[in-house]
């Protein structure tokens, strides 16, 4: 059987003219800073993002521990969204790699408020942990792809500028928030100290995450990543597809966005399954499944046999995320599977 996977955009495959960028990749011992193609990658980022410099990294993770870890020292404290990859999908790494504490804060839809960060600094005593980093999803995954406001985004980092606290910005599927909404890349990048986007997700590159920041602070992470294990050698073939993704890949990401508010409208219809439309900004589709008396894993299975791949989610709820391995043809199959199943 062949399967329409929407469990995530993690699941896309270099295109045949990806592998020919990868292939014909000019190459160097990237450790030595020798690699041609990942120099032009971390250029263009830098530039794209309006920062000094930037870092490719293996993974989304690792960028963001890599961060966390340059802007706190063990035992401070780090303000996060309660329902934020950070928080929930690092097993506990700030902890364990930079020793420092997270505050979960009860975001909506992933999005914090000024009002609500400045109620969590911590005030200035000994017997209390140093409030020093606020770390920022856009956009936010547990809650349908939906996009923080770029408003907010310019209140919190009033607070931060005020109580001497660095922004970090895990934007994964920034590239996402940027189509959808309009805002350039560089205008985020005025309001964070550090940044981490993701090229394996909707840009459909097999590995590969970067980090920007100032020179300094990549100068301090790049020896970080290679306490962490990520220093890499001839990584230029991964970086060619970062590269080629940035240049043929971002602008379709709207194709994504299109079929998941087609999917979540049709799918909206349906009595025994619950979407909050207000959701549903750019390629995630989350579904409250309790209205059919049957388990997450009931529900998944189903749907699995009948040909159609998705996610748990929290609260009974089920996630199917659009990407560029995904016709729009396959997503109307997928709709009228669910119609099949829980009309």
């Amino acid at each position: 059987m062949q399967f329409i996977d929407l469990r995530s955009d993690t699941v896309t495959k270099p295109s045949t003219a990806m592998r020919e960028a990868m292939l014909n990749a000019e190459v160097g011992d990237d450790v030595y800073g020798e690699d041609p193609t990942v120099n032009k990658l971390q250029r263009r980022i830098a530039e794209i993002f309006g920062k000094e410099a930037s870092l490719f990294v293996p993974s989304g993770t690792m960028g963001n521990e890599i961060c966390i870890k340059v802007h706190t020292q063990p035992g401070d404290e780090i303000i996060v969204d309660q329902d934020s990859h950070i928080f929930i999908y690092e097993t506990a790494a700030p902890s364990l790699l930079a020793g420092v504490q997270m505050m979960p804060i009860a975001g909506i839809n992933g999005v914090m408020t000024a009002d609500q960060i400045k109620m969590a600094i911590r005030p200035s005593a000994y017997y209390l942990p140093r409030t020093k980093l606020i770390c920022i999803e856009n956009t936010h995954g547990r809650s349908s792809g939906s996009i923080f406001p770029l408003d907010e985004i310019e209140r919190i980092h009033d607070i931060a500028q005020g109580t001497n606290l660095k922004m970090h910005l895990d934007g994964a599927r920034l590239w996402n928030a940027s189509v959808e909404t309009g805002i350039p890349f560089n205008t985020y990048g005025k309001y964070f100290d550090s940044i981490s986007v993701c090229f394996s997700k909707g840009l459909g590159a097999p590995i590969g995450s970067i980090i920007i920041g100032s020179k300094t602070f990549i100068e301090e992470a790049t020896r970080y990543r290679k306490i962490f294990g990520g220093g890499m050698r001839q990584v230029g073939i991964l970086a060619a597809a970062a590269l080629y993704a940035i240049d043929h890949n971002i602008e379709r990401l709207r194709e994504d966005h299109q079929k998941a508010r087609y999917f979540a409208q049709e799918l909206s219809h349906l009595e025994q399954i619950e979407i909050n439309m207000n959701q549903v900004q750019t390629n995630m589709v989350i579904g409250n499944i309790s209205k059919t008396g049957e388990s997450q894993f009931e529900v998944l299975e189903l749907l699995k046999v009948h040909g159609v791949l998705l996610t748990p989610e929290r609260h009974s709820s089920i996630r199917a995320v659009m990407h560029l391995d995904v016709s729009m043809q396959q997503v109307d199959q997928a709709v009228k599977v669910f119609q099949t199943l829980f009309m």
